[in-house]
């Protein structure tokens, strides 16, 4: 499967940075937001920074080998549809397979209910309570998608 729009959405939502930093959860992270490389090693702060390319090759890996599979094993429905597909892995990269594994999200996807999947989508903008404006953007984004 393609995976252009999520990596897209995830490079725009994201952000490059070459430098290991502390993500707002405290994670370590590079590149366009990975927390591991693609051998399965954590992302450290004491390590080197890494190239724009670099970035893009572990953001597609990881789309790839951990996200599409983790989407498809929650939401195999996705598999016939490129677009949404793309929609829900960029959202997994974001918040987690987890997070979609035990939400309503997950439900209306399989239920093929797509306006209250978008409702339930748009319904994850928020940090510590608040409404973020780069989630509610992305969060949009998604939903063209759906």
């Amino acid at each position: 499967m393609n995976l252009s729009i999520a990596a897209s959405l995830c490079k725009q939502f994201e952000g490059f940075r070459s430098k290991p930093y502390l993500c707002p959860a405290g994670v370590a992270t590079i590149g366009y937001g990975s927390t591991y490389y693609g051998n399965g090693a954590k992302v450290a702060l004491s390590d080197p920074p890494i190239s724009e390319a670099d970035a893009s090759d572990l953001l597609l890996h990881e789309l790839q080998f951990t996200y599409l599979p983790g989407t498809l094993r929650n939401c195999p429905i996705l598999l016939t549809d490129e677009r949404k597909c793309n929609a829900v892995v960029d959202f997994c990269y974001n918040l987690g397979i987890g997070r979609l594994q035990t939400s309503t999200l997950k439900r209306k996807i399989n239920e093929q209910d797509w306006e209250a999947a978008k409702e339930q989508l748009l319904l994850w903008n928020k940090g510590g309570g608040k409404v973020l404006a780069g989630l509610d953007k992305r969060r949009k984004a998604e939903a063209l998608l759906l």
